[in-house]
């Protein structure tokens, strides 16, 4: 990784911007040791990424004061994983920029982000 683009590192992860961002301040933590899925990661590498998480939170918050955040993992390409490297997206959210943000992570799939009866 260029050294131009991270962010914040230490010796397990690292946290840089999307190339291609869902949201303004979309975001990557990304651990060092390659593996695919996050169930390859040893316990310290979990705790490791969750740390980057919060550490990326904190900034984004006082740099672009989101709403909201989405955060998740693209496990395996059925889930729609295209770099086999695993990667936590942390994908900042602004009131408004969905006109029924409800339902979140769930409209991976489509058709099944409503879970109340009073949407489709």
């Amino acid at each position: 990784m260029p050294a131009e683009r991270l962010i914040h590192q230490d010796d397990t992860a690292y946290v840089v911007r999307d190339l291609y961002p869902a949201s303004p301040g979309h975001t990557l933590i990304i651990p060092r040791r390659h593996m695919a899925s996050l169930t390859e990661a040893t316990e310290a590498e979990q705790v490791a990424l969750l740390r980057m998480l919060a550490v990326a939170r904190v900034a984004l918050d006082a740099e672009l004061h989101p709403d909201g955040y989405n955060i998740g993992i693209n496990d395996g390409e059925a889930a729609g994983q295209t770099v086999m490297h695993l990667h936590v997206h942390l994908i900042p959210r602004y009131r408004g920029d969905a006109a029924d943000p409800r339902g979140g992570v769930r409209h991976a799939v489509p058709g099944q982000g409503y879970y109340t009866p009073s949407k489709p």
